[in-house]
């Protein structure tokens, strides 16, 4: 069995992925893909984590997640799928010791022990932080910037960092990441990427992101597009996407409020650029596989 595991991260997803998913069960479950809803296992696969970090795991912990998580016998699925953005950390750890996600590369290999001969692959997607921290401040009601990044300078996060330890930490799981910041685009992508579909596979809700953030009359001009040029490719499709949010983009869905004390322009400038060079050393990581909107 392949274990697609979608960590998230923080303020990235809200669910979205694996509700999309849901609505696609039908198509899928004949593929032998599994999208079982969160309730069945996200506090039961927490604690069996938490506890591994006292004991190994009983030796049919395995079967008993699956049991749970499955409508049906483990041998008829081939690719079974899981989410969670808070796998990695709640928000009141998220830079516990001033260091992002810090008990990451530990839940992982807790998750690999759990299903040590299956395929467990990693679904992450980052974000500027200069979005990403004020995102992620505006869920802890009433901590300061500095309370929540515990010593760790804002302008220093790099999600390079916590990419080199997941490798480091669990060589043999291969991560699939994309920016926060292309998913309207690259929506349907990564649908078929989780789901282990061939591009180009329909899928329902491969737009919906992208209708949030263009107006109606662009969508709807969008899709008349598409409907004339069914032959379009991914990467052209991708490239007609950005052609009509240029032309069509909701300005106030695509600009960010940023109420920061003591940040100014350039200091979300300057943390920008950081975070794309961040995201080109991320690319050329062994072991890596990112997404990018230029198809």
């Amino acid at each position: 069995m392949r274990i697609v595991l979608h960590a998230g991260s923080l303020a990235t997803d809200e669910d979205r992925l694996i509700k999309t998913l849901l609505r696609n069960i039908d198509h899928l479950a004949p593929r032998g893909v599994a999208v079982p809803g969160p309730s069945r296992y996200r506090q039961l696969l927490r604690d069996t984590l938490v506890s591994m970090r006292r004991a190994d795991p009983a030796p049919d912990a395995r079967e008993v997640l699956l049991d749970t998580m499955l409508d049906r016998a483990p041998e008829e699925v081939e690719r079974l799928i899981l989410s969670n953005e808070r796998f990695f950390a709640a928000p009141q750890q998220a830079f516990a010791g001033g260091v992002l996600f810090p008990q990451a590369e530990e839940r992982l290999a807790n998750m690999r022990r759990l299903f040590p001969d299956d395929g467990l692959e990693l679904y992450l997607a980052v974000r500027n932080p200069a979005t990403f921290l004020p995102a992620v401040l505006s869920s802890l009601k009433g901590a300061t910037l500095e309370e929540m990044m515990q010593g760790l300078p804002p302008s220093e996060m790099r999600w390079s960092n916590l990419v080199a330890r997941l490798r480091d930490g669990v060589p043999d799981v291969p991560i699939t990441l994309w920016c926060y910041e292309d998913s309207p685009i690259l929506w349907g992508t990564i649908l078929r990427e989780m789901a282990g579909l061939e591009q180009g596979t329909k899928i329902a809700g491969a737009f919906d992101l992208l209708g949030e953030i263009m107006s109606a009359e662009g969508m709807q001009r969008f899709r008349a597009y598409l409907a004339k040029h069914p032959e379009l490719t991914e990467p052209l499709k991708m490239r007609v996407m950005a052609a009509f949010l240029d032309k069509f983009a909701l300005d106030e869905m695509v600009e960010e409020e940023l109420d920061i004390p003591g940040w100014t322009e350039e200091t979300v400038t300057a943390m920008t650029d950081a975070y794309e060079a961040d995201v080109a050393a991320i690319a050329e990581m062994e072991g890596v596989r990112l997404l990018s909107a230029e198809g």
